[in-house]
């Protein structure tokens, strides 16, 4: 499972991924284009959850951009998220079909992010990427059948915690997200980030045993 790091591009990433290869990568949004690398896995967010959290409108052009730079850059992202409403089940599904082909005239897979009150029978396609969003207690709840359901195509949202880690990893998603891991600040050399060394040090030793 690869931990994708948003924010953060410092040297403290590099030095996790070459310790741990193929583990670490990035997730860029719109106004955080930074790199990439080609030792670095790296997939393309839209900007709605952060327009949604400052209560302010999503920016169309910024995600546009991020799109051409990811293509000028010659390293292919894993996938792109296309435009969602968080915690939006029918207006995510409208944006679907206007947005995905811009995703796809890139030459990058698409993610369809799943919100509140989607069910399976709502994924577009068979080969898109599954960006598990939505509210917090949903996306909870949702992580198992939804990895259990599309396997080896399942990306889960927003993961800070040792605790989300695990679950993720033991449900069998493909990657997770989340911002926290390398904060500058208080937050450095707390356990947040010894929770992310101690993740990938024990699972790629399979110290952990799924399930256990």
């Amino acid at each position: 499972m690869i931990v994708m790091v948003s924010n953060a591009t410092g040297i403290e990433v590099g030095l996790l991924a070459g310790k741990h290869p193929g583990r670490i990568g990035h997730l860029f949004s719109p106004a955080g284009e930074r790199g990439p690398w080609r030792e670095v896995p790296y997939g393309l967010d839209n900007g709605a959850w952060s327009a949604f959290k400052n209560d302010r409108a999503w920016d169309e052009g910024g995600w546009r951009k991020l799109l051409n730079w990811s293509a000028l850059s010659g390293i292919c992202p894993l996938w792109a998220v296309v435009p969602d409403v968080v915690a939006n089940r029918a207006a995510t599904l409208e944006l679907w079909p206007r947005y995905e082909p811009i995703v796809r005239s890139f030459g990058f897979r698409a993610a369809f992010a799943a919100q509140d009150g989607m069910t399976f029978a709502d994924v577009p396609d068979n080969e898109c990427v599954i960006f598990l969003a939505g509210s917090t207690e949903w996306k909870l709840a949702n992580i198992d059948p939804w990895c259990a359901r599309f396997p080896a195509r399942v990306h889960v949202a927003r993961v800070n915690t040792w605790e989300r880690l695990i679950l993720c990893w033991r449900a069998g998603a493909i990657s997770v997200d989340g911002t926290g891991w390398f904060r500058k600040g208080k937050l450095t050399g707390t356990s947040q980030f010894n929770e992310l060394r101690k993740f990938l040090r024990e699972t790629s030793n399979d110290a952990l045993s799924a399930g256990t």
